[in-house]
């Protein structure tokens, strides 16, 4: 099968995955509605045409935190990344690279900090939780300014893990011991190209930044139980003086989706939010990404700067989050469902085609730079 979008490499990647791996990814908390809104409202927003305007030359390249990059996107943190591919997060560092944007490492990836800093050949940014044994996050943050990370990325909305329906009936969660295990060995059998790439060629097969803590225990369980039992439902505003003692360079703070939650991070200092509700993945039934962004962007835009991820299926979803008043999106399940699906060479692919649907959206609502992508190029409701 060729993918000619992102729907497509999701579809090479639930027939290549284990059953238990394609669910984690595609899922969401609950009954998923949030998951749905995020895609259905991106959907809904009516792009302004315009014609007759000279677009022969179009520049998507934007600044974010003192550096500039070929287009306005990052890819997301994803936690397990690196078992949907060999050394995923590797590997998908390098694509990021190639395109001339950044890469978000999350905290429960399967290759450590040291390991994607020495291959991606590139500064890449670091996704941090809220962790009860503050030695140990300070361990972290030290290891990513070792390591040349450029921004730090704290997430905010999961003081404590949501309720995934998926992943209990897939086996990935909720299936102890060693009837879990072997269920989830039996869903890796039938997959044999993945078994093969990953669980051979892909060891060690370990929560690399977590892995230390763990120490042998490193299994789906003890990932699981570590979240249960590690990440800090007590975090509050108060704690960004934590982080800040520790972290000097940009500071960024994801899982924004109120206007008050908005303005505190602008208050305290942050240099940056994600407007995000987890990819639908935490708290069913709130609103979409798109729903929130406006109020969001319109009250400190000026202060700071506002990402947005959640929903993003193509280059037209890019640019309707810019028109509502992004300066970045972030790319999640899209280059995770590519990764699966053809590893580094298909996260290439993927942003390629982003891209194209970029420049092709731009320049039939008449827009040339990424600056000029503001609420004037949506048809008003």
């Amino acid at each position: 099968m060729k993918a000619a979008s992102t729907l497509d490499f999701r579809e090479i990647a639930r027939r290549r995955l284990p059953h238990f791996l394609f669910e984690y990814i595609d899922g969401g908390s609950y009954a998923e509605v949030t998951l749905r809104r995020n895609i259905e409202d991106l959907e809904a927003i009516a792009l302004r045409q315009r014609v007759l305007t000279d677009v022969s030359s179009l520049d998507l390249s934007t600044r974010l935190f003192g550096t500039t990059q070929r287009l306005p996107l990052a890819l997301a943190p994803i936690g397990l990344a690196g078992l949907n591919a060999r050394r995923g997060e590797v590997q998908a560092a390098r694509a990021a690279h190639k395109a001339g944007i950044p890469f978000c490492l999350s905290t429960v990836s399967a290759c450590p900090i040291p390991e994607v800093a020495a291959a991606a050949d590139a500064p890449f940014w670091f996704q941090l939780y809220m962790i009860r044994d503050r030695g140990f996050m300070r361990e972290l943050m030290a290891q990513a300014r070792d390591a040349g990370c450029s921004a730090l990325v704290f997430t905010v909305d999961m003081p404590v893990p949501g309720s995934r329906y998926r992943d209990y009936r897939s086996g990935l969660a909720g299936a102890a011991g060693l009837r879990g295990a072997a269920r989830r060995t039996w869903q890796a059998m039938r997959r044999p190209g993945w078994a093969y790439d990953v669980g051979v060629r892909g060891r060690p097969h370990q929560l690399g930044n977590v892995a230390p803590v763990l120490g042998k225990n490193t299994g789906l369980e003890d990932f699981f139980a570590w979240m249960r039992d590690n990440f800090d439902p007590t975090v509050s505003w108060r704690d960004l003086e934590f982080i800040r003692e520790s972290w000097t360079g940009p500071l960024i703070i994801k899982g924004i989706l109120d206007v008050e939650d908005a303005e505190a991070a602008a208050s305290l200092g942050a240099d940056g939010i994600v407007v995000s509700n987890h990819g639908g993945r935490q708290l069913d039934g709130v609103p979409s990404t798109a729903a929130a962004l406006p109020a969001i962007a319109a009250r400190v835009r000026d202060r700071l700067t506002v990402l947005a991820d959640g929903g993003v299926r193509s280059g037209l979803d890019v640019v309707r989050l810019l028109a509502l008043g992004a300066h970045g999106v972030l790319l999640g399940r899209a280059w995770v469902y590519a990764l699966a699906a053809g590893g580094e060479a298909a996260v290439t692919q993927m942003l390629q085609l982003v891209e194209a649907e970029m420049r092709v959206a731009m320049a039939l609502t008449g827009r040339t730079t990424i600056d000029r992508l503001d609420a004037s190029a949506l048809v008003a409701t």
